[in-house]
């Protein structure tokens, strides 16, 4: 493996609604700036809605480039809505042209597991995992939402924010 720390890697991020995986891919993204490399964060929906769009007035390609050429590419909230139409086949394209040349972080609300469905074609699904999984750090965040703490973790106001 290379010496470059961003070389390659391909961590993946799961867990619960407000752990702290967007956070912390966000985290991730301003590290490798802060370092001279290119980064592009981009919720996964928003990604493949860019990608069927570009489809219909041509500039696919171009738009593929803006996915594939970072150095370090965070795609936020995979899985959270299911892949359609062409979906399947523009993530797969995403992760194929990254896969060993680019690294891509990927937080998601689902196990590594209930992910080769959203493929909907077990081959390409098959395929897409493994170039997802190799090389790849698999963080699994577990806890409270953030957002919405239990009632014993909620911090309790000070005496001047009661006022």
């Amino acid at each position: 493996m290379a010496s470059d720390p961003f070389s390659y890697q391909t961590p993946k991020i799961v867990g619960p609604t407000g752990v702290g995986k967007s956070h912390l891919a966000q985290a991730l993204g301003h590290r490798a700036c802060r370092a001279g490399y290119s980064a592009l964060y981009v919720g996964a929906h928003e990604m493949l809605m860019q990608l069927r769009a570009a489809r219909g007035d041509g500039s696919y390609e171009k738009r593929l480039l803006r996915f594939t050429s970072p150095d370090l590419l965070l795609i936020d909230d995979l899985g959270l809505r299911g892949l359609t139409q062409d979906e399947p086949v523009d993530l797969y394209e995403v992760v194929r042209q990254r896969y060993e040349r680019k690294s891509t972080v990927i937080t998601s609300n689902r196990a590594i597991e209930e992910w080769p469905p959203l493929f909907g074609d077990p081959l390409m699904a098959s395929a897409a995992m493994d170039r997802l999984l190799h090389h790849a750090h698999v963080l699994v965040i577990e806890g409270d939402s953030y957002r919405n703490p239990p009632p014993a973790r909620r911090r309790k106001p000070s005496a001047t924010e009661a006022r």
